[in-house]
C-alpha cells in the first residue's frame, strides 16, 4: 500500500478556493472508481494557507497509471483549471506503508 500526499502552499487566502477545487476533484474521482481522497488544512505548519490531499493506492504502478488518466480527463481537468494561480508552491510525497 502507498499514499501519495500533495502539499500545496497557497497564496495569503486562497487555500478555501484550492479546497473548493479539491473536493470537486475528488468527488468526481469517486465517482470513476478512483480511490477516496483526504483533504486536509494547516492548522500549525511550516507556511500559512497549506493545503495537503492525500489518497491510497495498492501499487506504486496504480498511481502512475491513475495519474496518466487524469491528466487525460478533460472534465477532471476543467474542474481543477486555474489552481496555478491561487498556488505559491508545492510538492508531492510518496510513501510506503510498512
Amino acid at each position: 500500500m502507498y499514499m501519495s500526499r500533495e502539499v500545496m502552499h497557497c497564496k495569503p487566502g486562497k487555500a478555501k478556493d484550492l479546497v473548493a477545487k479539491f473536493k470537486k476533484m475528488g468527488e468526481a474521482m469517486k465517482s470513476r472508481g478512483y480511490p477516496d481522497v483526504r483533504i486536509y488544512t494547516d492548522v500549525s505548519a511550516e507556511h500559512y494557507w497549506t493545503v495537503v490531499m492525500e489518497q491510497d493506492v495498492e501499487k506504486i504502478e496504480d498511481f502512475g497509471e491513475m495519474s496518466r488518466k487524469l491528466m487525460e480527463d478533460k472534465e477532471l481537468m476543467k474542474i481543477i483549471d486555474g489552481y496555478h494561480e491561487l498556488l505559491l508552491d508545492g510538492r508531492r510525497e510518496l510513501y510506503k506503508k510498512e
